[in-house]
């Protein structure tokens, strides 16, 4: 059982890292140069010359994509532990990820059938 005494070391160093990232961030905005000019706040490409605006918009397609992978990736991290137990889990723990699986491919068909995975 643990109590909160174990949890001591644990909270001295997020203080001491917090409180490190601070000084940091501090002393680099009070001791750090700050001279700026025209040549200066240009866009810097690994020294190719600069076309157009750097700030040009992404379409939506390419976020909604990304952010699609990040959720199926992050689901289908679950089934390594159910691997790894499975035998220990039994039918139960079989017809439970069958189920988690179903609700994946549900997601997944679905996000086919609104077409968020073409490029037009």
């Amino acid at each position: 059982m643990s109590t909160p005494h174990d949890y001591l070391p644990v909270i001295i160093q997020l203080i001491i890292a917090g409180g490190f990232v601070g000084f940091a961030l501090t002393a680099a905005a009070w001791l750090g140069p700050k001279r700026s000019g025209k040549q200066k706040d240009e866009s810097f490409e690994c020294g190719i010359e600069q076309q157009g605006n750097a700030r040009a918009p992404f379409s939506v397609k390419y976020f909604l994509i990304a952010i699609l992978f990040v959720l199926f990736d992050v689901e289908i991290i679950f089934l390594y532990p159910w691997a790894v137990n499975f035998k220990a889990l039994g039918l139960f723990g079989f017809v439970e990820m069958l189920v988690f699986l179903g609700f994946v491919l549900a997601g997944f068909f679905y996000v086919i059938k609104k077409g968020a995975l073409k490029w037009e």
